[in-house]
């Protein structure tokens, strides 16, 4: 055993590890597992552990689960030309090299850049692949079923053989119940009697009264005497040809065994490569599992000594006391310029246990394994690690306890450098205490001028000085409450601790006038300056508190700045989504009104002047006008209203609705559009005054839409003097052109052809009213003959 990790309990954390492995050949891992002070290989170690981790925590990775069996023994045996494995041992073999297989594809397929380490790692393969053990894999499974038993089929002799020995064994079956049944109805044996096995032959159970009766071989009795084992005479014959197939069974068995053995052998490389991957591979998961449990990480690893942790927590009391609900406070501390770390405080405060957390997880490190500290901490590698914990007496050797300090103070002065990391425990003590501390101090001085690093644990006054004058060395101290008269077990780093020994003693009833005595051999300036300590360490602590609540309250206010930020963030980017879902609306509500306009007129058209199809149109026409003028407020369930407040860069809307003077807008463009046959065009804009006219305008799209519903296609000017014939004529045209009607009948009848003459100059351009129409505006001819023929013109507006 190692008695450097005797001390540290190192060999716990292999206990853990080693409860966390699934086969022993991942607990031999654990066992080889050994300090490193090369910064490539605990760099490989350490991502290595921590991408099985990640692995672990990834939700959407399925880590393969198999077993892993040691073959090590039977491989070795097959050496031998003739020895081979046997079915149990086949099957064992094809469960591992199976589990190989699945976890070198595992790790094939994972992400290179997030797994760097893991999807490069090869399983059994000596020549770049592991065909050789999915050989292996598959010559076995052709001749093992899923119960790991020869299978029928793995040769077409031992196929035959089963297959006769069955039915020889079907016609003994069957030979017996014949002779049961028979020796049943003649009372010689019980109802429940029943064939069964012995010495490998099939016999039945008899009363010895009846044995010659049955006819047989007697091959067993009972314990009590009460029942022999007959085989009948008639079945004797077949049970011995069952014998013989067995042995023929038997010897087959063998010759198959040793030829897939002997094409195996020739894998045996890959089979064993393939082994040691996978104990690795459990020892690797069994340090991801542990990681897991200590929510350990990888800290930032610098080549240099140092260290600088933050909530660094002892490992096996973190698992102790969160078994049993408690909570561990952890250790924060920086060596780096300085290199030495001098703990004072008073006894049971945590001072060995600070020591060994720093041993512990150093060790931890340098050996591949995460350590429980939390982000932003850093580690550095040490060359070597000397310890000098707990009582170092041997009668053997004929040391006392302060002998065997000395001699590990001789070797440490002899072996420490820049990198080296010192762990001392009551530095100085086990003699008399000023020589002692003299000696202390000296030595301390020595390892400093060599500059070592180190965490040592001292009750010396004279050590606490020199931690305060020597530049690379400082003080911390165990804080205790004065008050409650208890340990905090918290580190305090820049100060001395005090040992408290009066304010305990006084605690546990010691009567006071030893105390006041005691006080007086030591002096007031003694007791005055550990008053000291405790002042500073009072006063410190209450500056730390402070100290942490201004770092609580500014952490609130950055978290609040961040909070309105991204809400500010958040209504900026509802307010374009609300611009630009009325911008939206305002486009869909503009093409439902024109699509309902020209359905309108449409179907004016086509009624030819209905009056019920008329009134349904302007019913719809009238609808859409509500619609526009007045916005369907929002129902309970929908959004509310779409309004964007007023801001620098926002116009002030007066939280009206986006989409009504949009629409509005669209729908004034209507009063400046006439209508020809080349489409519609803009009129000059009429003026308007300063005022906004948004309200006359649903009064002048109504007049428009008025209008087209109106209009028929159908004029009849007969029993009109010309005059009023040619006012109504042009009223009618102009309606016609307005509602770009297509097709009119105009009904003058041929009389004197006064009326037919009129519309024919209006429509060649003959008359002054025709002049502000283009002059290919109408086409016309006579009705057709069967429908008025000259005395209707049919025009095309």
């Amino acid at each position: 055993m190692n008695p450097l990790e005797h001390k540290i309990d190192f060999t716990t954390v292999r206990d853990e590890l080693r409860r966390r492995c699934t086969s022993p050949l991942g607990k031999e891992q654990v066992d080889a597992m050994a300090f490193s002070n090369d910064p490539a290989e605990i760099t490989r170690l350490l991502d290595e552990t921590d991408e099985m981790k990640r692995i672990f925590e990834d939700g959407s990775l399925d880590f393969p689960r198999g077993e892993i069996h040691d073959m090590r023994e039977p491989l070795a045996r097959i050496r031998i030309e003739g020895l081979f494995l046997d079915e149990a041992e086949l099957f064992d073999l094809s469960k591992t090299i199976d589990y190989a297989a699945r976890l070198q594809a595992f790790f094939a397929a994972l992400d290179p850049t997030r797994f760097p380490r893991l999807s490069a790692l090869s399983i059994g393969n000596t020549q770049g692949n592991n065909q050789g053990i999915l050989f292996v894999l598959r010559l076995i499974e052709g001749i093992l079923d899923k119960y790991g038993r020869l299978a029928d089929n793995a040769s077409p002799e031992l196929s035959r053989i089963r297959r006769e020995m069955a039915a020889a064994q079907g016609s003994v079956s069957r030979a017996l119940h014949q002779i049961l049944r028979q020796a049943q109805a003649e009372g010689l044996l019980d109802k429940d009697a029943a064939p069964t096995m012995r010495e490998g032959r099939l016999v039945i159970p008899v009363p010895p009264a009846y044995k010659r009766k049955i006819g047989g071989i007697v091959h067993d009795e009972s314990a009590t005497g009460k029942t022999v084992f007959v085989e009948p005479q008639q079945v004797v014959e077949a049970n011995n040809h069952i014998r013989e197939l067995e042995g023929a069974e038997r010897r087959e068995r063998i010759r198959i065994l040793q030829d897939i053995t002997s094409r195996l052998r020739p894998s045996l490389p890959d089979i064993k490569a393939s082994e040691q991957a996978l104990a690795y591979i459990d020892f690797l998961r069994a340090k991801a599992e542990y990681a897991r449990a200590l929510l350990a990480l990888r800290p930032t690893l610098h080549n240099e000594p140092m260290l600088q942790w933050q909530q660094a927590r002892h490992p096996i009391l973190y698992l102790k006391f969160r078994q049993q609900g408690k909570t561990l406070v952890p250790l924060s501390l920086r060596l780096k310029e300085n290199r030495m770390l001098i703990i004072s405080g008073p006894n049971a405060g945590g001072k060995s246990v600070c020591l060994k957390t720093v041993a512990l997880l150093q060790y931890m490190l340098q050996c591949g394994l995460l350590v429980p500290l939390d982000e932003g901490s850093e580690m550095g590698i040490f060359r070597n690690i000397l310890v000098d914990i707990g009582d170092e007496q041997s009668i053997e050797d004929d040391l006392s306890t302060y002998s065997g300090h000395l001699r590990n103070m001789k070797d440490f002065l002899r072996q420490a450098d820049a990198r080296t990391l010192l762990l001392i425990d009551e530095f100085g003590s086990g003699t008399e205490p000023l020589i002692g501390g003299a000696i202390a101090e000296a030595i301390l001085t020595q390892l400093v001028s060599q500059g070592a690093f180190g965490v040592i644990t001292t009750h010396y006054t004279n050590l606490k000085h020199f931690a305060e004058q020597t530049p690379a060395v400082i003080n911390g101290a165990m804080l205790y409450d004065r008050g409650q008269m208890r340990p905090l077990f918290q580190l305090s780093v820049g100060q001395a601790g005090s040992s408290f020994a009066v304010e305990i003693a006084r605690n546990i009833g010691l009567p006071e006038a030893i105390i006041a005595h005691a006080t007086d051999l030591v002096g007031e300036e003694h007791i005055d300056y550990d008053k000291q300590l405790q002042d500073i360490a009072r006063d410190k602590r209450y500056w730390e508190n402070k100290r942490q609540n201004i770092r609580q309250r500014e952490k609130h206010l950055e978290e609040r700045i961040a909070f309105y930020e991204q809400e500010i963030a958040g209504l900026k980017a509802k307010k374009k989504v609300v611009m630009d879902e009325a911008k939206q609306q305002a486009a869909d509500l503009l093409q439902k009104s024109n699509a309902t306009i020209e359905r309108t007129i449409r179907e004016i058209k086509e009624a030819q002047a209905d009056k019920a199809r008329t009134q349904q149109a302007r019913a719809r026409v009238e609808a859409m006008k509500e619609k526009v003028a007045s916005p369907e407020k929002p129902s309970r369930n929908s959004r509310k209203t779409q309004t964007i407040p007023n801001t620098p860069s926002t116009p002030n809307t007066q939280n009206t609705p986006t989409t009504t003077p949009k629409v509005l807008r669209d729908f004034a463009a209507l009063r400046h559009l006439t209508l020809s046959n080349e489409g519609p065009t803009h009129l000059p804009k009429e003026k308007t005054t300063k005022r906004s006219t948004l309200n006359a305008q649903p009064s002048t799209i109504n007049y428009q839409l008025k209008r087209k519903a109106d209009f028929t296609p159908y004029l009849d000017l007969r029993g009109m003097r010309v005059d009023e014939a040619l006012e109504t004529f042009i009223r009618f045209m102009d309606d016609a052109v307005m509602v770009n009607a297509g097709e009119v009948t105009v009904l003058h009848g041929t009389g004197t052809g006064a009326l037919k003459q009129l519309v024919r100059d209006y429509l060649n351009g003959q008359n002054a009213h025709r002049a502000k129409y283009h002059r290919s505006l109408f086409t016309f001819r006579d009705g057709d003959p069967d429908r008025g023929g000259a005395g209707i013109t049919i025009i095309n507006v």
